[in-house]
């Protein structure tokens, strides 16, 4: 673990490892059922998710694709931010272009000189509407990845909540079962070595087989076997829903007075809540300011980091504002909740999107400090929708813009105070050798 800690910001991994899988000199860590990209320059995520629905056919989702590209636009079926189902009326008035469609399709699947999967067909339909936008935020997932980005968005898995390393000689071993996790309460401990999981034999396989192997167990248990100390031990273990730690805290003593630090991996679903716990937490402690660090997170939902920037503003502020084809709208704080403290916010290029609101709110309505390097620049929105099928289409509904009006596409959010990185910290990883960290504690400890 301490070899990872090079990467990136050391304090910050641990809440990333929990739902990513990593290569570490020729080793793998992996959770039991989770695995994703570690490069944060390349994130998966890299975007605000206004709203995620479930359930959709294929036939709902031609229709709705078809009537978009005809109409011009993807809003015409949305009120208040909800999509509303084509009706037998609103497909009559496309009905010919629809018809063409479906011939189309009838005419494929009825006189194709070899066999077709029908469902596969559709799903290549799909992504070619989803293509023809031409837009790198608006993609088609498929089962599979939107697993994986549902875990990560929706910050929970069901599981068994422990990190597995795969070793050079090939060996899968528990490296950290999760404190109060089904692995830990059943007896896993780091350093195990798995050798079967239920009736599979796992010699050979990759971490990554061996997290699915338990993933998919079809039973609500899953029997692991480990080696440990020449003895083979075998564990029943219950799966449960496993949340994610999206935030983590800590006070620091600068100036004689105490700074709260916050860091934030990813606005998941349930980040709002662990955000308010954590301040309370630290504001009970009694801190005079606080450093928010949203560095190398790359977003997640609107709702989420709205509810946290309005425990901030106080009611009126504007938040941010979004641009519906040329439509904008100011999203005021609705709350009586406020804070007057000295905050700083840590951004990087690698903060995308959510981070980037978060930033841009607190910098222009509340007089925050931002310190670090110009963000990724992230200046849409978007709206998902899970299929039927497990699938999930995605695509961009609107641009955001600062409470100042300010559209941070492709420029990101100008910190105030622009701190590059120190050499000192990548070869050393700590807080003494994180200059972004103790420039922006120093700020709000003048």
């Amino acid at each position: 673990m301490e070899e990872k800690n090079k990467k990136t910001f050391h304090r910050k991994e641990k809440n990333k490892d929990e739902i990513e899988k990593v290569d570490i000199e020729n080793k793998e860590i992996d959770t039991e059922d989770k695995k994703g990209e570690e490069d944060d320059q390349n994130s998966s995520v890299r975007e605000i998710i206004v709203e995620k629905k479930v359930g959709f056919n294929y036939l709902e989702v031609i229709l709705i694709m078809i009537i978009t590209l005809i109409i011009g636009g993807f809003l015409g079926g949305f009120v208040n931010q909800f999509v509303t189902k084509p009706t037998k009326q609103e497909s009559s008035t496309v009905s010919d272009e629809f018809q063409e469609f479906l011939n189309t399709y009838e005419d494929i699947k009825e006189n194709y000189y070899e066999e077709i999967d029908e469902g596969e067909m559709l799903n290549a339909g799909i992504k070619g509407m989803i293509e023809y936008l031409g837009d790198k935020y608006s993609v088609y997932m498929d089962e599979e990845e939107t697993e994986e980005f549902n875990e990560q968005v929706e910050g929970k898995y069901v599981g068994i909540g422990t990190e597995i390393m795969q070793l050079e000689d090939g060996s899968v071993v528990v490296s950290n079962p999760f404190e109060g996790s089904p692995a830990a309460k059943a007896g896993l401990q780091a350093g195990d070595v798995i050798i079967r999981v239920n009736d599979t034999d796992v010699t050979g396989k990759t971490s990554s087989e061996v997290s699915n192997l338990i993933k998919k167990s079809a039973d609500s248990t899953v029997n692991i076997t480990v080696r440990r100390d020449d003895e083979e031990k075998t564990f029943t273990i219950e799966r449960e829903t496993i949340e994610i730690e999206s935030v983590d805290s800590s006070v620091f003593d600068v100036n004689d007075k105490k700074v709260g630090y916050i860091y934030i991996s990813i606005f998941a679903a349930n980040t709002d809540q662990q955000f308010k716990q954590a301040l309370e937490d630290l504001e009970k402690d009694g801190i005079d300011s606080l450093v928010i660090d949203v560095r190398s997170n790359s977003g997640g939902y609107l709702d989420c980091v709205t509810e946290i920037v309005s425990l901030f503003l106080g009611k009126g502020k504007v938040i941010y504002q979004l641009d519906t084809k040329g439509i904008v709208e100011k999203i005021y704080d609705e709350t009586k909740t406020k804070r007057d403290y000295p905050i700083a916010v840590l951004i990087n290029s690698s903060s995308a999107s959510a981070s980037e609101i978060l930033a841009a709110s607190l910098k222009e309505s509340y007089g925050a400090e931002v310190v670090g390097v110009n963000s990724y620049g992230k200046g849409t929105v978007q709206r998902a929708y899970q299929l039927e099928n497990g699938a999930t289409v995605k695509y961009t509904i609107q641009k955001w813009l600062t409470p100042d009006g300010n559209w941070i596409n492709e420029v990101g959010v100008e910190p105030t105070l622009r701190v590059e990185m120190s050499v000192d910290y990548y070869q050393n990883p700590s807080d003494e050798t994180d200059n972004q960290l103790q420039e922006a504690l120093k700020k709000v400890a003048e």
